[in-house]
């Protein structure tokens, strides 16, 4: 048999996937049937408003991925939940977990059957393994690597120009082998970035690559200033300076703000923005720079920025033997005991009303004057500023005149106190700013040794976290703004920051009184020294200045009261100011007591007897017992001395049911109750009444407050510790 050449097969070229126009020939044919291959595809999904909508690749129920089903993106998805996408050979591969890279030709294959297309004839030709991938787009125009810091590729970045001023970008996921952006998306350049100390910023790997043919260290992450920054990794920029160069447009400078918040979190050691020259022109880039010969090396050293986190210097450690060795002496106490140190802050609280800004524009002048205030001694003559936010000019204007100083001391006080009328400011950034300049105006060459702000309430900014109850507003304020005007006024000055208390109970105020501090667990971990001024009994002006000192010895609580227009130390227990005073109020409560006790014991001969909130309300107003808040405040601090217990029994003597009372009927010492017994006398038509003695079931306990059982009735017992003022006499 004849052999012709015609039958030899074995130098025939390999069976290519597909012409060009084979590809394109299936593609169109796909996009034709475009609604009957979905409905194969994902038989679950569904066709609304020109889109075609199911859940996932894999045919699931649901509207994340989409098709366009008009215009010229006909054919195209989008994955909204696994940011994948691609053309509708994509879809028939992954569907039928099929790759358009390694199952191309099964894809072309199944495809052709689906549709009866014959394959068409091959012709030899000769490819470039390398030959550039083309879709839609056209070829690509760029391709940019993206590797770990040891070189292994992550993913590919291609660039297509499909037309004139238009660009489009697809990425390469290597690991997962998909057109998709890895997840998280990665920096570029991240081996060059690994032994670099400054890194700069920029948008796109065009802007990028152009810096790092000049030497310099660049990166950008995936999609420029469209990247997403919570789906960006920036970890390779942990301890780096970090400069970002943003394009000169507003979505570029947003989105230089958003990555240096980014930088900042993932531990850059410094965070800038060079801001572009006004002269260039809009959307001007990096790359731009390049191709026009601009010095950009200079430009990233000394550009104008704005600085977003600054490096820190390695932290100061000690030997205990550096330490020891150190015969620095300790700088001198600016107020004496601690209370007020060089660079250092000092809380002065109290209630509204106490009395704390009359206290402090006094101490404040005696502090001006170098003389001692109360036993508070200063220095030398301080130089103070007093902010203050409460006071309207006239009236602050009076108390100044009221403040007794010698002659002498107040020509010193006029010159070294410099006061703000009523502040009508917040002391945020632009606050801060006017502050400052008026400060640095004022003590020209020389700044105050002493800072006061009264209140921080009045002037507090708390970066918007919330107000001054809240700790990390409050750490915010004393951080960002306090901290701010302490640097830049006088980092040696001793700050002092008046703040209100908010409410505790009693008992809670006795254990700890600093606690009653609003925003109290940042406040107390901040300051170095604390007073506070408190009014135990709102009947008497007395009050209580209570220290706490981080560095310093114990102080004991002073009583101080205000005399004659200057404030001095009384003595508590025996009230050496204002005794005569002092005695009318324990004869007052002394009459109170007693007519309240009569009136019980008259009421009950009467057959009457009283709850607290009964006898308050008829009793008002009347025998000069005041209003009837006032008497059951009084009945309640009776029946904690002991002066009144109580009876629950009151079947026994034939009263009503106490009903919801908590502790009962009033019962006083010796009390008789006159009850009916018998019949009505015929002449007179009297009741004969026949006395019971009345004793108690219940007492208040002084400690917890509770109704607590008699023990025995026949003794009235009063508690050991009396508040009776003729006992403490």
């Amino acid at each position: 048999m004849h052999e012709s050449s015609y039958f030899d097969f074995n130098d025939a070229a390999d069976r290519l996937p597909g012409t060009t126009e084979d590809i394109e020939g299936l593609r169109h044919a796909l996009i034709d049937r475009l609604e009957s291959v979905l409905l194969f595809l994902f038989p679950q999904g569904r066709i609304r408003g020109g889109k075609f909508y199911v859940g996932d690749i894999d045919g699931s129920p649901g509207k994340s991925l989409v098709v366009e089903m008009e215009g010229a993106r006909r054919g195209l998805w989008f994955d909204f939940a696994t940011d994948m996408g691609g053309d509708v050979f994509d879809a028939w591969g992954l569907s039928r977990n099929l790759s358009v890279k390694t199952d191309f030709t099964r894809i072309l294959e199944e495809v052709r059957q689906w549709c009866g297309v014959a394959p068409p004839i091959s012709k030899s030709i000769k490819r470039d393994v390398r030959q550039q991938p083309v879709d839609e787009l056209g070829p690509y125009t760029a391709i940019w690597d993206y590797q770990t810091a040891d070189g292994t590729l992550i993913a590919r970045v291609y660039r297509y120009d499909p037309e004139p001023g238009r660009k489009e970008f697809r990425p390469w996921d290597v690991r997962a082998r998909m057109w998709r952006a890895p997840d998280p998306r990665p920096l570029y350049n991240q081996p060059a970035m690994a032994s670099a100390r400054q890194v700069v910023l920029v948008e796109g790997e065009k802007c990028a690559q152009a810096l790092i043919e000049l030497g310099v260290v660049a990166t950008t992450a995936m999609n420029g200033a469209r990247a997403p920054i919570d789906k960006t990794d920036w970890s390779p920029l942990r301890g780096k300076d970090v400069v970002i160069w943003p394009d000169r447009d507003l979505p570029g400078w947003d989105y230089a703000e958003s990555a240096a918040k980014a930088c900042v979190a993932a531990g850059s050691r410094s965070v800038a923005i060079v801001v572009p020259p006004e002269s260039k022109p809009e959307k001007w880039d990096a790359a731009d720079a390049v191709a026009e010969g601009f010095d950009c090396k200079a430009f990233i050293s000394a550009g104008d920025r704005i600085t977003v986190k600054t490096s820190t210097s390695a932290l100061p450690i000690y030997t205990m033997g550096e330490i020891l060795d150190d015969d620095t002496p300790v700088p001198t106490d600016l107020v004496s005991n601690r209370i007020v140190m060089h660079g250092c802050v000092t809380v002065f609280g109290g209630a509204p009303k106490v009395g704390k800004s009359d206290f402090l524009l006094a101490w404040l002048a005696h502090m001006a004057a170098g003389v001692a205030f109360l036993d508070m001694v200063p220095a030398r003559p301080l130089k103070v500023v007093y902010i203050q936010a409460e006071v309207r000019y006239p009236y602050l204007k009076e108390r100044m005149h009221n403040i007794v100083l010698p002659k002498e001391a107040l020509a010193l006080a006029r010159r070294n106190l410099m006061v703000t009328p009523q502040l009508q400011l917040v002391l945020n950034d632009e606050g801060l700013e006017q502050l400052i300049q008026s400060i640095s105006a004022h003590f020209a060459g020389e700044p105050p040794d002493i800072i006061a702000i009264d209140p921080i309430r009045n002037v507090f900014d708390g970066g918007g976290v919330g107000g001054e109850n809240d700790n990390d507003a409050m750490m915010f304020f004393l951080t960002r703004r306090v901290a701010k005007l302490h640097l830049a006024v006088n980092p040696d000055a001793g700050v002092i920051l008046v703040h209100h208390t908010k409410k505790i109970t009693k008992r809670q105020f006795e254990e700890d009184p600093f606690q009653a501090f609003a925003g109290a667990s940042s406040l107390r971990s901040y300051y170095s020294a604390s007073l506070m001024l408190h009014r135990p009994d709102e009947a008497s002006t007395v009050r209580q200045l209570i220290f706490e000192l981080r560095n310093g010895p114990g102080l004991p609580t002073r009583c101080v009261d205000k005399v004659d227009n200057q404030w001095m130390i009384v003595n508590g227990s025996e009230r050496l100011v204002l005794k005569e005073y002092g005695h009318r109020l324990d004869a007052e409560r002394l009459r109170k007591l007693d007519v309240i006790l009569q009136i019980l014991l008259d009421e009950s001969l009467k057959g009457n007897c009283y709850t607290a909130n009964q006898f308050a309300e008829a009793f008002e107003g009347k025998a000069g017992l005041g209003g009837e808040r006032t008497i059951r405040e009084r009945l309640s601090a009776l029946a904690t001395q002991g002066y009144i217990k109580y009876f629950r029994n009151a079947q026994d003597y034939g009263l009503p049911s106490i009903g919801r009372s908590k502790f009962g009927y009033l019962c006083v010492e010796d009390m008789v109750v006159n009850l009916p017994q018998g019949d009505p006398d015929p002449d007179t038509g009297e009741v004969p009444t026949v006395p019971h003695r009345v004793l108690p079931t219940h007492y208040k306990c002084p400690l917890s407050g509770a109704a607590m059982p008699v023990e025995n009735p026949e003794v009235w017992v009063y508690p050991e510790t009396s508040n009776d003022p003729q006992e403490s006499e």
